[in-house]
């Protein structure tokens, strides 16, 4: 008698199987991808590599194509009503044509982040270009002079961006800040998905050493979250975009407007309740959640905005009996 298997034969191709072939070739490919981008990057801060002229034609590194980044005197200086106070900081002798712009590594609401070099000293800088026209339809002079302000008092921490001089034009502000080229939290996060606990502990030590030194100057950051956590070269983490940073708030003092990121703001402020220094230290809590269990979904967010306003903490205390 002849017995009939619906068995498939060991060899034959299975939708499983070729499922699984295909998530092991897009893990493949995307890892191979995040090296050639490190790679690429490398290559582009190096100022001897950038001076060959086979370089910016292979990585395609060209000037952004706006007028007045590619030449500093199709925009006439502002006059005197186009003028915003810059403090201390402003350069008035600086020009966009004192710079030579490579690529855009940011973009915002009111402007771009382009990575530039120096035609004097041939460093490399961050320079941050704001619409005039944008901040003022907005009405967000305030918190661009916030911004600065913070900026100005930057000068004296390692793990806080720093403002080396800013300038403008009729139609744009420029700050031109230190250039840090280990890219952000969140992209090392995306790629490796969570860190070891000493590196985590590491890393949350000195965004905590950033916090409080803008705390012992009175000063909110609000915007805690890795996106705004940059890794320099010697992979020590450095605080940036200071937009939403609040002023003036003594120890026992409190603001009430709502702002921020949902994943990372602490149950009073969307409660829209008055809040204080404290909510950095909630962002903090976050950040190091994400760094030792990986990146929360960001298309979950009413979820998380349910569970921070509605959630119930327990504590619970674990007594250690030595033997």
């Amino acid at each position: 008698m002849t017995v009939q298997s619906d068995t498939a034969p060991a060899n034959t191709l299975t939708y499983s199987k070729m499922r699984g072939m295909v998530a092991i070739l897009i893990a493949f490919m995307k890892q191979r991808r995040m090296g050639l981008n490190d790679f690429i990057q490398k290559i582009s801060t190096n100022s001897y590599a950038c001076k060959h002229p086979e370089v910016p034609n292979i990585l395609s590194i060209s000037q952004p194509q706006e007028p007045e980044l590619l030449n500093g005197n199709s925009s006439p200086p502002p006059s005197p009503s186009q003028q915003i106070n810059l403090g201390p900081s402003s350069n008035p002798h600086a020009k966009p044509s004192d710079f030579q712009f490579l690529k855009i590594i940011g973009k915002g609401s009111f402007g771009k982040v382009l990575l530039a070099r120096h035609n004097v000293d041939e460093k490399f800088y961050a320079v941050k270009v704001l619409q005039k026209k944008a901040i003022l339809k907005k009405k967000e002079e305030k918190h661009i002079m916030s911004e600065r302000n913070v900026l100005l008092k930057n000068v004296k921490h390692p793990f806080l961006v720093g403002l080396h001089f800013s300038f403008q034009t009729a139609s744009r502000l420029y700050f031109v800040l230190d250039y840090i080229n280990g890219g952000e939290l969140f992209y090392h996060l995306q790629r490796e998905r969570c860190f070891l606990e000493p590196r985590a502990r590491f890393y949350a030590a000195e965004i905590a050493s950033a916090l409080g030194y803008l705390h012992s100057l009175n000063i909110v950051y609000r915007d805690l979250k890795p996106e705004n956590i940059l890794l320099d070269s010697q992979g020590h983490i450095v605080l940036t975009d200071f937009g939403l940073c609040k002023e003036n708030i003594e120890p026992n003092g409190t603001t009430s407007t709502f702002c921020g990121t949902p994943e990372y703001l602490a149950p009073e402020v969307l409660h829209k309740q008055p809040y204080d220094r404290t909510v950095d230290w909630w962002c903090l809590g976050a950040v190091l959640y994400e760094m030792l269990y990986g990146l929360v979904s960001r298309t979950s967010t009413l979820a998380i905005i349910w569970l921070i306003t509605s959630f119930k903490l327990t504590w619970f205390f674990i007594m250690y009996q030595p033997k």
